[in-house]
């Protein structure tokens, strides 16, 4: 089941390419475009990792995700009372 307000994070399974300083500074739209096709970046100063550059995972509406569940659970039952359950859950 799919449900509309949860998309899952890429994966990303290639390293991400090594960019020197300069480079992000000059090439910045350039590497902005790559990494909104899923692309991501180390930006390094003198040889060294000091950053990132990932594209962003997509807010999650909790309560649309919330209302979808509600949703799908309607009319769907155990087929014990409730509080069948608890004393099955107590032994």
């Amino acid at each position: 089941m799919r449900y509309r307000h949860l998309d899952p994070e890429p994966l990303c399974v290639a390293e991400p390419t090594t960019v020197g300083t300069y480079d992000a500074k000059t090439r910045l739209t350039e590497l902005l475009d790559a990494v909104e096709r899923g692309e991501s970046f180390v930006i390094t100063r003198h040889g060294r990792p000091v950053a990132r550059l990932l594209p962003m995972r997509p807010r999650v509406n909790m309560a649309a995700l919330a209302e979808e569940f509600r949703e799908a659970r309607k009319g769907v039952t155990l087929g014990i009372s409730t509080k069948e359950a608890v004393e099955w859950g107590r032994k």
